[in-house]
């Protein structure tokens, strides 16, 4: 939908907004206006964010044809952060009346707490566009309770099976199982995600440059928006909080801190030298092993491809699909996709066996479980390159 088909100037001038810190033109993408993050910083949006921004859009767009939203939110942006405003947009939001009339299944299921969270996020990036300088009542949201991690001794047995499993023929059980190709991928990136605690995005990112020589270590690209603990507890030290008030202001949460706080923690994390663009974890022998089964793979794969481009890329895909022939680099949703996939298949079939617990087939329990901790700058040396 463009600009002039919104039915109300202000969501036109909030799409105008949104456009140029989220171009939908593909080539102006890479030119696209920084956009006020959590704390306060200035940062370019994500793909993944962006999506979400114009999502808010819409969500704004049709809360207007709904009874209750004030005439004068009509009129201006601006109108759309009032008290009011937000207030009739929030209830209608969380009882799902605004979600995309396309989905008809989910049109007037209540929005859950993460969606919830994603939504209020939103909000204050576009209140910060919008209205820089006045205060906006934000909608108060729960933490989402987190679902319990891998704790270390499933992650010690899991670990110790990696290498056994990657060399390992195809593992098959009552008429479920993965290939040597889907073993081989699904068991380096679990390793990959106990060594270096990397979240599905961060995998997903991943290029054979990445990897080190005799796979000794894997570089990995943080979000610059999700400080590491190190990180959060030498802002708090510097700034004089506590480590939670760091995390509150860096997430938004603002509304029990005083400005002079605040101003300390952005002035603490300014003074800080920048993150390195990319940290270098050491890898095990079990997850070496696995990765190294996983570039064999992946090499014969790739090989076949008929195609040129898209080469570099960690993960691809084994079969043919919508994307094209088998050797095609996998997206990130692709990414989660596969390892979900593989989790599922080796819980099924390693269940039963001993010190084996089942993995979750999310990423993140198994990731917010690990404490990897990457190299020195000075034991870094000349890593990349594969």
């Amino acid at each position: 939908m463009s600009e002039m088909q919104y039915s109300a100037v202000s969501v036109r001038q909030l799409a105008a907004v949104v456009e140029r810190v989220a171009p939908r033109d593909p080539g102006l993408w890479e030119r696209r206006e920084p956009a006020p993050s959590a704390g306060g910083l200035l940062l370019q949006v994500s793909k993944s964010r962006a999506d979400q921004l114009w999502m808010v859009v819409g969500m704004f767009d049709r809360a207007l044809r709904q009874e209750g939203m004030p005439e004068r939110a009509r009129r201006s942006a601006a109108q759309l952060f009032t008290r009011p405003a937000l207030q009739a947009f929030w209830g209608l939001a969380e009882a799902g009346v605004l979600r995309n009339p396309h989905r008809t299944a989910e049109v007037g299921r209540p929005l859950p707490l993460a969606s919830q969270r994603i939504v209020r996020d939103c909000l204050g990036i576009l209140a910060g566009l919008v209205v820089p300088e006045k205060p906006v009542a934000l909608p108060v949201v729960d933490q989402p309770e987190l679902k319990s991690t891998v704790d270390g001794r499933s992650r010690a047995a899991l670990y110790r099976g990696l290498a056994d499993l990657a060399s390992s023929g195809p593992l098959e059980r009552g008429g479920i199982g993965l290939t040597g190709a889907e073993r081989a991928r699904v068991l380096a990136m679990v390793g990959l995600v106990l060594d270096a605690g990397t979240r599905s995005g961060e995998l997903a990112a991943l290029r054979l440059g990445d990897v080190a020589a005799d796979e000794a270590a894997i570089g990995v690209r943080r979000r610059p928006q999700k400080a590491p603990p190190g990180r959060i507890e030498e802002i708090a030290a510097l700034a004089e909080v506590h480590p939670k008030t760091v995390e509150a202001i860096r997430y938004g949460q603002v509304h029990q801190r005083s400005e002079a706080v605040r101003q300390r923690v952005l002035a603490a994390i300014a003074e800080l030298e920048p993150l390195p663009e990319v940290e270098w974890y050491p890898l095990r022998d079990g997850t070496r092993v696995a990765l190294r089964r996983w570039l064999e793979v992946r090499e014969q794969v790739v090989n076949a491809l008929p195609l040129e481009g898209g080469r570099s890329a960690l993960w691809v895909t084994l079969r043919a699909s919508k994307a094209g022939p088998p050797g095609i680099t996998l997206r990130p949703e692709s990414v989660q996709k596969a390892y979900a996939k593989g989790v599922n298949a080796l819980n099924w079939v390693m269940a039963g066996q001993y010190g084996w617990s089942p993995l979750p087939t999310t990423m993140e329990r198994l990731r917010r479980g690990v404490e990897a901790e990457p190299l020195p700058a000075e034991s870094v040396g000349d890593l990349a390159g594969a």
